[in-house]
This record gives structure tokens, C-alpha cells and sequence, in this order.
């Protein structure tokens, strides 16, 4: 049985100005401390922290139990403090909104891998335990269960943290009381979609600065190619067609946009978020699910086609679910428009609404 270390508390040193002048929310950093952490490879790591951003408080009902926790989950190479973005913050974390923190309790973990979480980066490199998908999953839990939470009113999470959503939903069935997936599809992930990742590995591996991962400086040639390829996958062929019709203006925002992911990029990191995802497939168990469920992807994402139909058929095996396509628009964001929550909230509002008020 794990044993929890620690739980440690601080305090942002303030109020941090947002890219279009309003505040943005003050985010309280924490931190996790786990002993003796196994994983599903059967490694184990000694000591793993897992550190979490949160905002507002934790209410109790009349049995004492705490009724108003949010999980709110990152995408591959995120962190929880990522949901300040004003595109998501504003419309959902401002007063009256859907999670104002004046009325919820909201959790926004750094996955295993992650942010300021244990990741291979930290020394180990590629001799880090090879994490997946449950992993980080069971490691959200531990953060849910050290702040005395038995049940979440909502787990809901973009991109990788959609399909964390399903997997914790399963896992943890009386654990919630509402999910929201964002951007994924609940299966093993194949064709195209699995392609697109393995190329990405590929190209890191394949550069000779890498050295098996114990590399001076990082493998930039590697990682220009991997970056490529997720600029590539996030966007939306309409919007950008409409901002850049020039070549010259797809130059330059593609040059400001790979040198600042150049910028910050961790070769061994990278590859292990990526890798993250091999053993994904919550297929065999979506009847698992009781709570209600609202699954959101939208029709210009290339990472997740909605030709291929699969979300369709999927939602009606789960046993309260609901699937929700966004219309591609001149104005959508491809796979992106899982921060964007002007375009769903309403049907969060729906969510929370028939899952209990």
C-alpha cells in the first residue's frame, strides 16, 4: 500500500495580468509527496511528487462529505496551471460562471510526466519508470483522495486529460458524479492518430544528438521535427486559411511559433508524454460508467476525424452519455477548441444540470 508523505500548501505571490489585461485567477500551487510509487511496468519510483494547482475551497454537506470538487485535466505536455488561459478562465472561473471558485472547489493536477510534477528530466532521463495513461491516472486520484474528497461532482479534462476522463470514470464509477471529456475518442489508439505519434518519437530518436538519451544539449533537430508535427495536428485548416492566405504570413507565424517551442522543449520528457498513451483503451469498460456524461470534439480536429465515427457509436455504451459535435466554423480552433469554452459551455451547463444541479 502507498503511503502518503506530505501535502504541501503555498500561496501564489499574487494576481498575474493576462495577455488581454484582465486578471487571471490565483492559482494555489500544492504538492504531493508518494512513497515507494509502483507502476504498471513494475517499476517502482521511491519518492514521487505530484504537484496540483487549485482555486477556491472544498464545501461539506450535511454528511460531511465534501460535495463541490472539480477535476479539471491537462493535455500531453501541459500542466494544470495551463487552465488560466483567458479562453477557458475567463468564461468558466470568472463570478457567475459555470466553475466560479466562489462555489467550487477546483483541482488542476500536473500529471506524472508533467509540469512541475517528478518527470524523467529531473535526472533519471530514459531511465525514468515508463508511465502510461493509468498511472497518471491512479496519481490523480491519490491527490483527490489526500484532500479527504470521496466523491468529485465533475472530472472533466482536454485532449490526454479527456481520455484520463475515461479512464477515471471506470475506474473510480462512485467517485463521480459527472465527466466531460474534451477532445479524444475512447478507444486504442490506431491509424492515423498513432502514426502521427510514433513519427514524432522517431524523429528524436533518430537524431544523433539524443545519444539514448543522456544528451549535453538538446537534440534540436529531433525535436524540430517532433514540434512540426504537433503544431500540425492542433490546427484548423479554415481559421488559419482565413488569417494567413500569403506564404509570407505563414512563415512568420511559423517561425515565431517553433522557436518558442524550440524554446522549451525536453527531448526525454517529450518522449515519455507521448509514449504515455501506448497502453490507452478504455473500450472494454465504458458500461462501467454511471454518471452522466457529456462528450465534446469538434469537426476540424485531426487528431480525433469525426468521419471515422467512432465517438457516435461509443457514447451509447456508456450508460448516461451524451456526444456533442462542434460544427467546424471560420472561428473553431481544430483540436484546440477544447480550451475554448465559449463553444461548449452550454453544454456543461446541461451537464451539470442533469447530473444534479
Amino acid at each position: 500500500m502507498r503511503r502518503v508523505l506530505g501535502f504541501v500548501g503555498g500561496l501564489l505571490a499574487g494576481m498575474l495580468a493576462a495577455t488581454h489585461g484582465s486578471a487571471e485567477p490565483a492559482f494555489q500551487p500544492h504538492d504531493l509527496l508518494i512513497k515507494d510509487f509502483h507502476f504498471r511496468s513494475g517499476e517502482t519510483l521511491p519518492e514521487l511528487k505530484l504537484h496540483y494547482w487549485t482555486l477556491g475551497q472544498p464545501k461539506k454537506d450535511a454528511a460531511g462529505h465534501v460535495s463541490n470538487a472539480v477535476l479539471i485535466l491537462h493535455g500531453t505536455g501541459g500542466s494544470g496551471r495551463q487552465f488560466a488561459a483567458p479562453q477557458f478562465a475567463d468564461v468558466l472561473f470568472a463570478p457567475g460562471g459555470l466553475l466560479d471558485p466562489a462555489r467550487y472547489f477546483l483541482i488542476m493536477p500536473d500529471d506524472i510526466g508533467h509540469g512541475a510534477s517528478s518527470k524523467p528530466s529531473d535526472g533519471l532521463h530514459m531511465r525514468f519508470p515508463k508511465y502510461d495513461y493509468a498511472d497518471m491516472v491512479e496519481g490523480e486520484h491519490a491527490v483527490v483522495v489526500s484532500l479527504g474528497i470521496q466523491q468529485l461532482r465533475l472530472v472533466m479534462g482536454t485532449s490526454m486529460g479527456c481520455m484520463h476522463s475515461f479512464l477515471y470514470a471506470e475506474a473510480y464509477p462512485d467517485g463521480v458524479r459527472a465527466a466531460m471529456p474534451l477532445a479524444c475518442q475512447a478507444r486504442a489508439l490506431g491509424g492515423r492518430n498513432r502514426l502521427w505519434r510514433e513519427m514524432a518519437l522517431a524523429s528524436i530518436k533518430a537524431d544523433p544528438a539524443w545519444l539514448g538519451g543522456e544528451y549535453q544539449t538538446q537534440p534540436q533537430l529531433g525535436l524540430r521535427g517532433a514540434e512540426d508535427l504537433l503544431i500540425l495536428a492542433g490546427q484548423s485548416a479554415w481559421p488559419m486559411q482565413i488569417a494567413m492566405p500569403r506564404g509570407e504570413q505563414v512563415n512568420s507565424w511559423y517561425a515565431g511559433q517553433i522557436a518558442a517551442r524550440l524554446k522549451t522543449a525536453e527531448a526525454n520528457d517529450l518522449i515519455y508524454q507521448i509514449e504515455a498513451s501506448r497502453t490507452y483503451d478504455p473500450s472494454p469498460d465504458l458500461e462501467k460508467i454511471k454518471a452522466p456524461l457529456t462528450w465534446v470534439n469538434s469537426c476540424d480536429d485531426f487528431i480525433n476525424p469525426p468521419e471515422l465515427g467512432l465517438a457516435q457509436t461509443d457514447v451509447k455504451r456508456t450508460k448516461r452519455g451524451r456526444f456533442v459535435l462542434i460544427p467546424c466554423r471560420p472561428d473553431t480552433h481544430g483540436h484546440g477548441t477544447h480550451t475554448w469554452a465559449a463553444f461548449w459551455k452550454t453544454d456543461l451547463a446541461d451537464l451539470l444540470k442533469r447530473s444534479g444541479g
